[in-house]
């Protein structure tokens, strides 16, 4: 088969360039070496809960035409992220506001929160960070740190924070009103459907081939039930480094593991995102599904999240954005600009090694779309 733009991967990017080509009546045909469509926003209904698979999915943003054109494509609810943080038999607002301030050191106002932060940071005495926990710590002072920043951040990244480099935590919002509102974006929400929805109508008219893997594809063209596809233009979603077959080394990421359970129980955590702040609990968060769309649902589904060092063969999740992964993705990012030269162009967050909000995505995979069409 020959046709105008072969997109590989199903997520987001993928599927909102798949659809501006198809506007612009281009045919396409997409690769997904999953056995589904929809990347990580992937949600599957599982006794009439949307589960989001591959980790909690909110979508909010400032941008409104992100925010309109998305709302082509499914009718969103009024969900507001609000989670909570449980520090041994502790339990806090997030994101750090006054009533996290309040519960903590039993004051009202923002004076006195503010009076205590200063009073912490002053007693450190800390100039120049060395890394990220001083970097924290000369930022909200010991209690925050203790119980809500450091055992979090030492599970999301494998390794104590005194050996993370101080520039990943650049600042830290603190909010001094009562307001459990995580984002502060305009347009905040949750599909109605489910995000499958939303990938299923971006894609509709494209032929799509799923259990399809791009580094065998390459090779000869030639899918894997022998169907061959000629096409003029590659959009690339995949790692960037596993295009160029790991030329400069592996680029890092972290990755995350999920136990996913049914509960016999209507509620189990009363909210949708609970975060396990201290390092002695294995996993960092418990998901409820059926939260982000106000179930009724007789049962409940959970997922406690692990994360861990990516292998090989894994899911990667989020970008290691040091110094030296950094330095290593540059090399790789002038590779890939001289593929242009072959109309081979890269996009999302594997393929531009950058962690995206979902509004990010789209926005740049329109921003793409044109350019090129």
């Amino acid at each position: 088969m020959k046709v105008n733009d072969l997109v590989v991967g199903s997520g987001l990017f993928g599927a909102v360039y798949a659809r501006e080509a198809m506007d612009a009546g281009r045919s396409v045909a997409v690769i997904e070496k999953r056995n589904h469509i929809g990347g990580n926003v992937y949600t599957k209904k599982i006794s009439g809960i949307d589960v989001h698979i591959y980790g909690a999915h909110i979508f909010h943003t400032s941008d409104k035409e992100v925010w309109e054109y998305v709302n082509r494509f499914a009718e969103f609810n009024n969900y507001i992220n609000s989670p909570i943080a449980i520090y041994g038999d502790e339990l806090y607002n997030l994101p750090f506001n006054m009533n996290t301030f309040s519960k903590m050191w039993g004051i009202k106002t923002p004076a006195e929160a503010k009076a205590k932060i200063a009073e912490q940071i002053k007693q450190l005495n800390i100039t120049n960070p060395k890394n990220l926990e001083e970097q924290a710590l000369s930022l909200v002072g010991s209690d925050v740190y203790e119980k809500l920043i450091k055992g979090y951040t030492q599970k999301q990244w494998g390794r104590p924070c005194t050996e993370l480099p101080s520039f990943i935590i650049k600042r830290i919002p603190l909010r001094f009103t009562y307001d459990n509102n995580y984002f502060t974006d305009r347009y905040q929400g949750i599909p109605v459907d489910g995000y499958t929805a939303i990938v299923e109508k971006l894609l509709k008219g494209a032929d799509v081939f799923l259990n399809e893997d791009f580094k065998d594809f390459k090779k000869k063209h030639t899918l894997s039930d022998g169907t061959e596809i000629e096409y003029d233009r590659l959009i690339y979603t995949g790692q960037v480094d596993e295009y160029f077959d790991y030329t400069y080394g592996p680029l890092s990421w972290r990755s995350v593991r999920f136990e996913t359970e049914e509960l016999d129980t209507d509620n189990y955590q009363g909210n949708a995102v609970v975060n396990y702040t201290s390092a002695d609990v294995p996993y960092t968060r418990i998901i409820e599904h059926k939260h982000f769309n106000f179930g009724k649902q007789p049962t409940t589904i959970i997922s406690r999240e692990y994360s861990h060092e990516w292998k090989p063969g894994e899911e990667p999740y989020y970008p290691v954005n040091d110094e030296q992964n950094t330095a290593l993705y540059e090399r790789y990012a002038s590779l890939a600009e001289d593929e242009k030269k072959k109309n081979v162009y890269f996009g999302g967050r594997l393929g531009q090694y950058k962690y995206y909000n979902m509004d990010q995505v789209i926005a740049e995979a329109l921003k793409l779309s044109e350019e090129l069409l």
